[in-house]
């Protein structure tokens, strides 16, 4: 078998068997925001011509770093065998039949489905899905792909709950997986400079940990970091590259979990696009596009590497800006407030548990337009100077675009473009992200279910555990992961490195965000009782 670096997230997986060509992205997404890193526009004829006659193409979900819609509409033929996860929607599904592909094949949940030869000894993959609203109601997954001889595990980002899932099928020999960050947060928010670096550390603290907890439970014969981090060429965002360490920014690259995986006695291949990387039962061989003294260099001299990239890509960034500055602006209040209010009917629970209004500033050439999401009122209206408890600054031309689009992921189309400042008056609110991600009818009423699943859970639960001298519940109360697997107690607090969420143990006051209190006592010993 042999996997082939195409960044990011991309890989061409070749096997006797067939080809699978896995979240292929080269276009840059989220507003010209995000680009792969290290650059993949410079790969040779005989790796694009492999990837553009591959058998099969696996897409993981709909965010525009693993769902390129341009590239693949001009370059993979339309009768290629999609394999689609088995989602509880059908929004992928929808997506590509509307770029013209005709071939899906839609898989079942962890089942293992054999595509060419026999069972004991053809292609074989195994899709699991993750349907947490963190990743919006469109979902997220990972694959398992064999070819009877070796196995690979490409995790991307998915933040698979169950970790027993993806090693169930047998010895792992790759690992792909996520460490580096994928989120607008912190850096978008109003914080001073000593909060902001608080803030960032521990992300990447939580997300290096949460790698490694994956890396542990698959144990792969060999890590390869991937699904990270992008890069930023656009000169309002460059300061989000981490070149020197310093920058206040979650985007860390290779080196850093790499090295992280070797102080704990995992064996992790850097990956640059074109890297290839031979498995068989006796070895893993890693071949890189260039000598290693030019790989060493992108990272060793990554701020030229990234100014190089840069000049090379400002004409298209230009010509990006101009098309926004051409954008007409339209009445934007009555259009939010004619998409919003049926949706804000829809989820009382949703707008319950945001409790406060959103103010929207959106600077344009115009001027400034502040609108008011009033949640408790559900309604949408201009801004009057009420009391509010979450902003949005965005320039126009971005908002005019998803309104134009009735983009349902604001997560996706608008947010992880890192285009826009917040401020918020407290802790983290997950529901006003969950309504900003859920802007459709059928997403929003999964999204209202989960918010009641929440708010009146089952009767039955399991039993508690032990963890660090404390008993807590089994499950986080934010996205129900196993603290059997993801907590971790570090002093007087409980972390979850799932998501990166602590709670105070002496109170189970949740220290991320408001409500979401954690069961937790001390061992009955501890407390001097008999």
């Amino acid at each position: 078998m042999r996997a082939t670096s195409l960044g990011q997230a991309g890989i061409l997986v070749e096997t006797a068997h067939g080809s699978i060509v896995c979240d292929p992205w080269f276009i840059p997404a989220f507003h010209g925001s995000w680009f792969v890193f290290p650059r993949n526009d410079q790969l040779d004829d005989d790796l694009l011509a492999r990837i553009e006659s591959a058998d099969y193409l696996y897409v993981s979900h709909l965010h525009g770093d693993h769902f390129d819609e341009p590239w693949l509409a001009e370059h993979l033929p339309r009768d290629i065998a999609v394999l689609v996860p088995g989602f509880p929607t059908r929004e992928l599904d929808n997506r590509l039949k509307s770029l013209g592909f005709t071939n899906l094949v839609r898989t079942v949940d962890g089942e293992e489905l054999t595509l060419a030869g026999s069972e004991d000894g053809g292609l074989t993959v195994a899709i699991h899905v993750e349907t947490s609203i963190t990743d919006g109601p469109g979902g997220d997954s990972a694959i398992v792909i064999s070819d009877g001889v070796s196995r690979i595990v490409n995790q991307n980002d998915c933040r698979t709950t169950d970790l027993d899932a993806l090693r169930a099928h047998g010895h792992v020999d790759l690992h792909w997986l996520q460490y580096s960050g994928a989120i607008w947060y912190p850096m978008v928010y109003e914080v001073d400079n000593t909060t902001m670096r608080h803030l960032v550390d521990a992300k990447v603290e939580s997300q290096l940990a949460r790698a490694m907890r994956y890396v542990e439970s698959v144990g792969a014969r060999a890590v390869v970091p991937s699904a990270g981090p992008p890069c930023f060429l656009d000169d309002e965002l460059f300061p989000l590259n981490v070149v020197t360490g310093d920058e206040p920014s979650i985007f860390v690259d290779q080196r850093t979990f790499i090295a992280r995986l070797a102080a704990s006695g995992h064996e992790g291949i850097l990956a640059i696009p074109g890297t290839t990387i031979d498995v068989t039962p006796d070895a893993i061989a890693v071949e890189h596009p260039l000598d290693d003294a030019d790989v060493a260099a992108i990272f060793e001299r990554k701020g030229e590497y990234l100014d190089r990239y840069r000049a090379d890509w400002m004409p298209w960034l230009t010509d990006l800006h101009r098309t926004w500055d051409e954008r007409p602006e339209t009445d934007l209040v009555p259009a939010i407030d004619e998409w919003f209010r049926p949706l804000m009917v829809m989820c009382p629970t949703v707008r319950e548990g945001i409790g406060a209004a959103c103010l929207l500033r959106v600077t344009g050439s115009t001027g400034t337009l502040e609108i008011l999401v009033d949640f408790p009122a559900g309604e949408v209206r201009p801004y009057a100077g009420e009391d509010y408890g979450f902003r949005f600054e965005i320039a126009r031309p971005l908002v005019e675009q998803v309104v134009a689009e009735r983009a349902v992921d604001w997560s996706n189309s608008l947010f992880l473009s890192c285009r826009f400042r917040a401020w918020r008056d407290g802790e983290f609110n997950e529901h006003i992200y969950n309504f900003f991600k859920s802007l459709s009818r059928t997403r929003m009423r999964r999204t209202e279910a989960e918010a009641l699943r929440k708010l009146h859970p089952p009767t039955e639960v399991e039993p508690d555990i032990e963890l660090g001298g404390w008993i807590v519940q089994r499950r986080c109360p934010h996205r129900n992961a196993d603290l059997s697997v993801f907590g971790e107690v570090e002093g007087c607090e409980m972390i979850c490195t799932l998501h990166g969420w602590r709670w105070d143990l002496e109170s189970g006051q949740c220290l991320t965000a408001r409500d979401h209190p954690l069961r937790v006592s001390r061992p009955v010993a501890d407390r001097g009782t008999i």
